[in-house]
């Protein structure tokens, strides 16, 4: 076992404690509730909703001991951001021990090294969600623009197995990980592009996909613009088995203009109906040049309309109003111009100066060329960004030729200095909770190294970002993508300085895989006794849960909410409305499902809202819930009793 791994395990029962402190926090000061509301981290106790803006509450977090202790390192004097729970507060400091976070203060802290940060933000490391496997080259460029998590899900693998054991062996100095690149696994059968795959080859894609994430592939995605024959009978069983297993579909949609036959409105409506037929989470990728470029407004709209009804639906954004692809691909296929609305000369070799012609675009598509396409219009980013729930993916990562689009190099500061400090288009708050939290938040569920990332507060990574607010920027260009942003001083990633005061350090090595990670019900945990009657426990990393539906049987209402994935809790006369099973079910396990937080909530009278856990067409609440109910739960080996 690795000594991150040790310190981490050996931080579970001090998380737990934290959450339990959580609940007390949330009892006495109910009003601290906000609207980006997130989990706890994965070792955390998550029961209960995070509280927001929480400078008085984080005062109360920490003791004389952990001021007096020396730390590894300490970032002092930052203003610090953490966007989960909306701390913002300018002169706190931030202390290190190993791995993690161990204090975030305003109170003066002691280190064997000190990073003076005053005048500087200090950040959670930014978390690139939209990006492609982390080579030598471009994983410095990463860095360098604050990335400290670079996660392939615009293509990635069909042997997860086999790409994360690569990458691990070629000391990867990021965190990394992939999806199940579809594209990838159905050219086993060397379909065409224009080509749909036959049932019996469905099956076997579908079976791979399941292989794929038991592997540790974070979820699945398709690129149906580029491969225009993947049809609704291949995307819909992955789906299903996306759904089952709790992780997102990650989409390149199927269309990128508003010219008949096939417009970005189909391309959305598209997407909505596989989420609303399979229940799956959808992520469009890149929507400011794929689905939402000239109909931003009504793309969004539409996007807005499925959420409001329940259904699991985010996207990205790069914040450039230019696009690149490669001259080859069927995105220009015959009608090019007037689906984007331009012509040759609003094309240009990446990495070059060249505008090109008609003969120079006919030689460059037989090579395969990568070229940017002036052909987004700005207010189309703008109002991608306000969205609260389109995030920051950069759709690129540098490689060797440097035939790249600058967005492999300054996504980042050009989302900062560009968008938040010169244009004012979104907050500084909201700008590094696209970059880091969001994107957390979209993978977490079955990721649970994620839980640890996105966010700046006690117990989280150490993965940290470090930049002047006033001077970042990109500073990558069409010609020379290559070039660093400025304005980011420092980079952490797991405690470890991996850029520091402007300078990539590339001996510093220490990224780890992030994987999926299930658990299936093997049998009970133990027995509940409540008012003469039994019911099964089950146990999730730790934690005993019990059947929500046993409130039924004890003089509670019991009714789910369908668009709001959560169920309200009042006393009435014991009615049981669940997902799927009736009170009859309780007393039986269903051995064998999957164990998942696909985020479903209980609401309870006084309005507290609790976290529960999924088991087929199952939930289970904590049995801590019940202490929010008024009563007394008591352990004796393995049988928990509740009293009045």
């Amino acid at each position: 076992m690795s000594d991150k791994k040790r310190q981490r395990d050996g931080n579970r029962r001090r998380f737990r404690l934290f959450g339990l402190l959580a609940v007390i926090v949330v009892a006495l000061y109910p009003g601290w509730y906000g609207h980006g509301l997130g989990k706890e981290s994965k070792d955390g106790g998550r029961a209960v909703e995070k509280i927001s803006k929480p400078a008085s509450v984080v005062q109360q977090q920490w003791t004389e001991e952990e001021l007096a202790r020396e730390y590894d390192i300490v970032i002092a004097g930052g203003r610090v951001i953490n966007p989960e729970t909306e701390l913002d507060e300018k002169g706190w400091n931030v202390g290190i021990k190993g791995v993690e976070i161990a204090i975030v203060t305003p109170k003066p802290l002691k280190g064997k090294r000190v990073i003076d940060a005053k005048g500087m933000v200090v950040a959670p490391g930014f978390i690139d969600n939209l990006s492609y496997d982390p080579n030598p080259l471009g994983v410095w460029q990463k860095i360098a623009d604050g990335v400290t998590t670079n996660i392939a899900m615009h293509g990635g693998t069909s042997t997860p197995a086999k790409w994360y054991d690569y990458y691990e062996r070629n000391e990867t100095p990021l965190h990394y990980g992939a999806s199940f690149f579809y594209t990838q696994a159905r050219n086993q059968f060397r379909l065409g592009r224009y080509d749909s795959a036959q049932p019996d080859q469905i099956g076997e894609l579908a079976l791979q996909a399941e292989k794929a994430l038991n592997d540790g592939a974070l979820g699945i995605s398709f690129s149906l613009e580029y491969v225009p024959g993947i049809s609704a009978a291949e995307i819909i069983p992955l789906m299903e088995l996306a759904h089952e297993y709790n992780v997102p579909v990650y989409f390149h949609a199927r269309y990128s203009d508003m010219e008949q036959p096939g417009t970005n409105i189909d391309a959305i409506e598209e997407l909505i109906g596989y989420a609303e037929k399979t229940g799956a989470a959808v992520h469009i990728d890149h929507i400011n040049s794929t689905g939402g470029t000239f109909s931003m407004k009504q793309s969004l709209a539409l996007i807005d309309q499925a959420r409001a009804k329940g259904l699991d639906i985010t996207s990205c954004v790069y914040p450039y109003d230019y696009w690149g692809t490669y001259l080859n691909s069927a995105r220009f296929d015959e009608g090019w111009q007037s689906r984007f609305r331009i012509s040759f000369t609003d094309l240009q070799i990446a990495g070059t100066m060249e505008r090109l012609t008609e003969q120079s675009f006919a030689r460059y598509r037989s090579e395969g060329k990568l070229a940017v396409a002036y052909a987004i219009p700005e207010q189309d980013v703008v109002d991608a960004l306000k969205a609260p729930y389109v995030m920051i993916g950069s759709d690129a990562i540098l490689e060797p030729g440097l035939n790249n689009h600058p967005r492999a190099s300054g996504t980042f500061a050009r989302t900062v200095g560009l968008y938040v400090r010169e244009r004012e288009a979104i907050s500084l708050m909201d700008a590094i909770a696209k970059m880091s939290l969001l994107p957390a938040q979209r993978l977490e569920k079955q990721a649970p190294a994620l839980h640890r990332k996105g966010r700046l507060a006690k117990g989280m990574d150490a993965d940290i970002v470090i930049f002047d607010y006033n001077t970042i920027i990109d500073r990558s260009t069409v010609e020379s993508p290559d070039r660093l942003s400025g304005g980011i001083r420092d980079v952490l990633i797991d405690g470890k300085l991996v850029m520091e005061n402007g300078k990539l350090n590339k001996r510093t090595r220490v990224g780890e895989p992030i994987r999926s990670q299930f658990v299936r019900l093997k049998g009970t945990a133990g027995q509940l006794q409540w008012s003469g009657q039994q019911y099964p426990v089950i146990s999730f990393y730790g934690q005993p849960y019990a059947d929500i539906g046993m409130l039924s049987k004890h003089g509670y209402s019991v009714t789910w909410n369908e668009v709001q994935h959560r169920y309200t809790i009042s006393s009435a006369k014991g009615a049981f409305s669940g997902r799927g099973a009736d009170k009859s079910a309780i007393e039986k396990l269903p051995v064998g499902e999957l164990m998942l937080e696909r985020g479903y909530e209980a609401e309870l009278n006084g309005g507290e809202r609790v976290q529960l856990l999924s088991v087929g067409k199952r939930d289970y609440m904590p049995l801590s819930t019940f202490k929010q109910l008024g009563y007394t739960v008591t352990n004796d080996n393995e049988k928990w009793i509740v009293g009045s």
